[in-house]
Parts: structure tokens; sequence; C-alpha cells
């Protein structure tokens, strides 16, 4: 990497403990931090109003998003409604932007033989982990309809949150019930992507790892959930095979890589299975290179799954990764069954007017 590369990294890194250390600092960033806001508001109100285009595909559209910067846990939460979906018996598709990638041509139809650098690590991801079809463009209305030429009669919208130009039916926010909102402000004062006001037209709030009750803020959604992310086994990224958490099948003391939004909640969750770990943080969607796996010592080297997609063309036998999965309460269970069964009913009411 860079020199500059380096410096940008280290810049993010400290901005990023800042937003959720509340440094006394950032007060000096609230002149900037009204802008953004009276932006982001007068753009919301365009879309409600009529005044942005909003583009619909016609079939239901469940949209998982995050008012925070960093890693939340929303793309196993997308995995695990892809899973669901397909259980059900319907035919689902996942939405995403393609964060990190770049394509000479979309909409990029993502599979497991796509480089990473033209769809980005949580499509590829997500391609792997749920078998359904996963389309990247930064256009999502026009990504939509390549997932409905693909068959799909229900969408998964990955991080769209903001993207208010793709008509959506349900909307999903998930937030980290350690890290919260932050210091509750928005870019660049703070975390947020949007005001947390915005929780109240959201249909559901998603706490990971902890109860609403805790996290600050959280009283503004009408919709509190909780769910946890369990790990489910080690993956070794040589041959992908998939062996069960225990008992291990390496040394205890590993090298720790984690290029997300939270590095010490996975170390912490490594050293919750009993590894004495090496912790070796990067920024989120942080672009691997061979250089970032060589160590003084011949210690396993274990990351997430996200960060294997971008180490798989140069790791060795000592890289394994860690499978998670997410694991939603009880109560969204049945409530999202409750919203599936009426966004299916309209749906189908429209198909017969038609």
């Amino acid at each position: 990497m860079s020199r500059f590369g380096r410096l940008t990294e280290r810049l993010g890194e400290g901005l990023m403990a800042a937003w959720y250390g509340d440094a006394a600092w950032l007060g000096l960033l609230r002149p900037l931090e009204a802008l953004y806001r009276r932006q982001v508001t007068r753009r919301l109100v365009d879309f409600q109003s009529g005044k942005g285009s909003v583009h619909h595909p016609g079939v239901p559209v469940i949209v998982v998003g995050n008012l925070t910067l960093g890693g939340t846990g929303k793309s196993p939460l997308v995995a695990w409604l892809a899973r669901h979906l397909a259980e059900q018996g319907y035919r689902p598709g996942i939405l995403s932007r393609g964060y990190g990638g770049e394509s000479e041509e979309y909409p990029l139809r993502v599979s497991e033989a796509t480089p990473v650098e033209a769809c980005g690590d949580e499509p590829l991801m997500l391609a792997a982990q749920t078998g359904v079809p996963v389309v990247v463009d930064p256009r999502r209305a026009r990504g939509a309809e390549r997932l409905l030429d693909e068959g799909c009669d229900i969408l998964i919208s990955d991080d769209g949150l903001q993207h208010l130009a793709l008509g959506r039916d349900l909307e999903l926010v998930v937030v980290d019930g350690q890290r919260g909102f932050g210091n509750g402000r928005c870019l660049p004062a703070g975390p947020l992507r949007e005001p947390l006001s915005r929780l109240e037209s959201v249909d559901a709030l998603v706490v990971n790892g902890a109860e609403p009750d805790e996290v600050a803020g959280a009283e503004g959604a009408g919709q509190r959930f909780t769910m946890t992310l369990k790990p489910v086994g080690w993956r070794r990224l040589t041959d992908d095979a998939r062996l069960p958490l225990s008992p291990l099948p390496f040394a205890r003391a590993v090298h720790g890589l984690a290029g997300i939004g939270n590095p010490p909640r996975f170390f912490a969750t490594l050293e919750g299975l009993g590894l004495r770990v090496t912790p070796h943080p990067k920024p989120d969607h942080h672009r691997f290179t061979p250089e970032d796996l060589r160590f003084d010592d011949e210690a396993p080297v274990v990351m997430t799954a996200k960060d294997a997609v971008k180490c798989r063309g140069f790791a060795d036998a000592r890289c394994w990764a860690l499978d998670v999965e997410a694991h939603p309460s009880a109560g969204f269970i049945e409530w999202f069954a409750t919203q599936l069964d009426a966004l299916t009913r309209v749906a189908q009411g429209e198909d017969n007017d038609g």
C-alpha cells in the first residue's frame, strides 16, 4: 500500500474512534454537520413529496440499511433474509451498490468467479453464502430490472436505505448494540448518514447483540427487535473445506485479520472461541494484498468471510475464515412473517387488477 493509502486509513480509523468516543474537538465540525443535515433532509422531503423520481420494480422490495458508518451486522441479516425467503418458496434476489468494486459494464450479475475488484467484497460474499441471484449496479433501479429478468419475485436491497430513487415496501435498519449510534451526530461531526429522526419512518430497527433499550436513540423506532451473530464453523481458504468449531483445526495462537467496520467485535468473537489472538485491524473494505498475510511466524491467520473473498487468490494453508450467521429474535421472525403476508397479498392484488 502507498504512503498516502496508509495515511488515509489512519485518518479514517482516528475519525471513527472520535465519533464513537464523542471527542470534544468534533464540536468544530458542527457547522458542516448542519449543512449536511439540511441537504439530507431536503432530499428526503423531495422524494416523499414526489419531486424526486422513484422507480418501483413491481415486486416487493425490502431495504436493509444503516444509519451509521461502520459495521453493524447488516450483511449477515441480508443473507438470513435471502435464505429464509427461499425456504418459504420465494425467488429472492439481492441488489447491491457494490461498494469498493468497479465494473466495465452494469448491471453486473455476480457469481463466485466474479473478480472482487469488479463487484466489491460484500456482493461476492453474499452470492457465495446464499446461492440466490446477486446483482451489482450503482443505479439500483436498473439492477432491479436485471433481477426480474433472473426470475426473482422479491428483492432485498443491501445497504440501500439512502438510495431513495428505488421504491421500497419495507425498510429495516441494523445497528451495532455495542457502539449504538455513536455520538448521535451526522457527518462529519458524527457517524450518522441521516438524523436519528429517520428511525420514525422506517419499519423496524434490528439491534445486533444487545437489547433495544440499551441503545441510546433507538426509542425513536416504532418496531424494535434483536438479533445475534453466531459462529457456525471454520473454512480453509485454499480448498474451501468446512470444519466444525470444535475441535479446533489449528493452533490456538492465531493472527486475527479484519477489514470490517468494527474489527474489535470479530477479535472478541475469536477470543470467545478460545483463541489467543494477535489482532490486525484494517479499515472497512480494505483491499488486501499478499503482504497483509505475511507475519514473522507460521501461526494460523483467521479472518472474516468478507475478507476471505479478497484473500482467496493468494491465501496459503495457514488461512482460515470464521463463518457466522445472523439469528434474529423470535419476535422479529413473527413480525416479518406478518409483513411478508401483507406484501404478498398486495402484490397479488395488483397482479389481479392488471
